[in-house]
């Protein structure tokens, strides 16, 4: 399988784990990360998605598992992106986040990609060591 037919057949389950990753942000705009506390509760988050994201890939048998989910990590940034620049206008009355600064933007797009990088290496480890 190519990347381009695999990115095509896991066009939808891209989205919905870049989509599943919005749930740190969202906690974190509501408050209700603090209940946990702030660094403890990003920290946690970013565990838990990346078991999720891990478990779901393992389990549907990705081939590819790491160009998946390095597009995950970039679609997770452009939703982020967006959702940054919707709601800070409205909660902080003014624009903020990744679309205020070009190398934001660019440093939230890499970061994801090196996180869907380092759960896509070890998807694909468990992938192999299933396979033996």
């Amino acid at each position: 399988m190519t990347n381009t037919e695999a990115l095509k057949q896991n066009f939808i389950l891209i989205l919905g784990l870049g989509a599943l990753a919005l749930i740190r942000p969202l906690m974190k705009i509501t408050g209700l990360i603090d209940l946990i506390g702030q660094q403890f509760g990003s920290i946690l988050l970013t565990i838990l998605i990346s078991l999720a994201w891990l478990l779901i890939v393992v389990k549907k048998n990705i081939q590819k598992p790491i160009l998946i989910l390095v597009f995950a990590g970039i679609s997770y940034a452009i939703f982020a992106t967006i959702i940054s620049g919707i709601l800070s206008p409205i909660l902080l009355g003014q624009l903020q986040g990744p679309l205020t600064n070009p190398l934001g933007f660019i440093s939230v797009i890499v970061t994801n990609i090196i996180w869907g990088l380092i759960v896509g290496g070890i998807a694909l480890a468990i992938r192999n060591k299933v396979k033996d």
